[in-house]
């Protein structure tokens, strides 16, 4: 909690201390006397909140003594000393705060109260005015600067795609890499559509050393990149952006990504991500070096482990256990739906690791009758159905289920009907939400750390790949999405017959 203190209101030390706060410069002295009579003195101990991220400011703050910390999701990106002036920008436009500020140490500051500002009664009129206008130009210098830090970007990444565990770490690690060799780096606020707009608002700033992060955070788009490391889900993309594919706006983001001088792209996602960086490869000139790196759960990029693949395995399997349990328990069959458009990795090793007691793959040719039959002797099953599961067939029937209920209509026709209850359950995209475990997080490193090294090399156009202890390059040129699963493993994913 705050302690308010006394003090001397004619103090000349307080009248220095604010004479040194860039916005009042346009002060008088006897218009800082008169400031200093409304302002309120406070003391925190050392690890109290002053605000959280989200709370609604109604005063400004100048240090006296001590230091304090802005944190943003549980990140330390800024701390303020002795005459660092913050929580100007609540008053000027009602934001919220932007982050949580607490005390590192036994810290004294004076508080402007938003209206004592604007009581002329207290203040004398025009002081108030004159203290906004300077708020204000400090704001406006953010934004020009935001405009000019914007105009050349040296390193670009774009997000797109359907999300996967492991957008944020490989983002966060791949920036990490890239300023250590003194790159800037960029990202498209929502992945190819912000590119196509190319609105300077339509770009973010990421930056790993802290002690730099401190001199910009405040210019508008500026954000640090640290915090990613942690975070679940995709912060920089847009929820898929077919629209792409058209011709005219991949030239739009050709003339964008020439116009800011980007000299290095690095698009992060799965298939579609892919698909729109070998067609801006295809467009742009070999001078721009251009890189892919794979986020995808079901690790459909042939050559490589994908990013977020060792997660989803690992969330699949746990939800299967659990339906196994509620299987044996209700005496039930679930038939479930799970990722698996093409090859079905996601689906079969998902199966695999519970123990499930069977995989229907994309490409699976069973034996519908004797399954049937298997499963009119049984009391409980678990059936794990990849989502690609005779696609095709479903699409030109006209079939508006999805893959599990088409499996399950198989099994109704094909034999004897099972003594226990049928249950389908559709693919649930929280997996997607998963926080990304040790294996996508060192796969995350180890892919950034090859993208620093073939930026160094000037080595364009290529994939960071990595199989066990082998790291290496995969050209886009010759990228493959059909990672199929083999045949050998996938007889192990059936226990029925």
């Amino acid at each position: 909690m705050a302690r308010a203190l006394t003090f001397d209101a004619k103090d000349p030390q307080l009248f220095q201390l604010l004479r040194r706060v860039q916005p009042l410069k346009k002060l008088t002295d006897k218009e800082i006397f008169k400031l200093q009579s409304i302002l309120k003195k406070v003391e925190y101990e050392a690890g109290e909140t002053l605000f959280s991220e989200g709370d609604f400011g109604t005063c400004a703050y100048v240090v006296a003594d001590g230091e304090l910390s802005l944190e943003r999701w549980g990140h330390t990106i800024k701390r303020f000393g002795a005459g660092a002036l913050f929580g100007e920008i609540a008053l000027v436009d009602d934001r919220p705060r932007t982050g949580t500020v607490r005390a590192a140490k036994k810290t004294v500051l004076y508080c402007m109260e938003g209206r004592d500002l604007e009581d002329d009664e207290r203040l004398a009129p025009g002081i108030g005015r004159k203290i906004y206008q300077g708020f204000s130009r400090q704001l406006a210098s953010y934004m020009r600067e935001g405009a000019d830090l914007f105009c050349e970007m040296d390193v670009l990444i774009i997000q797109d795609g359907g999300c996967a565990p492991g957008y944020n770490p490989v983002t966060a690690f791949v920036t990490e890499y890239l300023e250590n060799m003194g790159r800037r780096v960029f990202i498209a606020a929502e992945g190819f559509k912000s590119v196509v707009a190319n609105r300077t608002e339509d770009y973010r700033c990421l930056i790993h050393d802290l002690e730099r992060f401190s001199h910009m955070d405040h210019i508008s788009g500026v954000e640090s990149s640290r915090p990613l490391r942690d975070r679940r889900g995709a912060d920089f993309r847009s929820e898929r952006f077919p629209e792409f594919k058209e011709a005219a706006n991949q030239e739009r983001a050709v003339k964008a990504i020439l116009e800011r001088k980007v000299k290095v792209l690095v698009g992060i996602g799965g298939n579609g991500t892919l698909a729109g960086i070998k067609a801006l490869a295809d467009r742009l000139p070999p001078e721009v070096l251009i890189y892919f790196v794979p986020v995808t759960i079901d690790s459909d990029v042939y050559g490589t482990h994908s990013i977020g693949e060792f997660t989803g395995v690992e969330v699949g399997a746990e939800k299967i256990r659990c339906y196994m349990a509620d299987a044996r328990t209700h005496k039930r069959c679930y038939i479930i739906e799970m990722m698996g458009a093409d090859g079905g990795y996601h689906a079969l090793h998902s199966c695999l690791g519970a123990g499930a007691d069977l995989a229907v793959l994309p490409n699976s040719n069973l034996d519908l009758k004797k399954i049937a039959a298997a499963l009119a002797r049984r009391t409980e099953a678990v059936i794990v159905v990849a989502e690609g599961y005779k696609a095709k067939e479903r699409k030109a029937a006209g079939y508006k289920g999805n893959a599990a209920e088409f499996f399950r209509d198989e099994l109704v026709a094909a034999g004897p009907q099972a003594p226990m209850r049928l249950i389908c359950e559709p693919f649930s995209r929280d997996v997607r939400g998963a926080s990304p475990n040790n294996m996508d997080i060192m796969l995350s490193l180890r892919m950034a750390r090859k993208i620093g090294e073939m930026v160094e090399n000037k080595e364009s156009r290529r994939m960071p790949a990595v199989l066990a202890e082998r790291e290496y390059s995969i050209p886009l040129s010759e990228i493959r999405t059909d990672n199929s699963v083999e045949s050998s493993l996938a007889t192990l994913g059936s226990r029925l017959v």
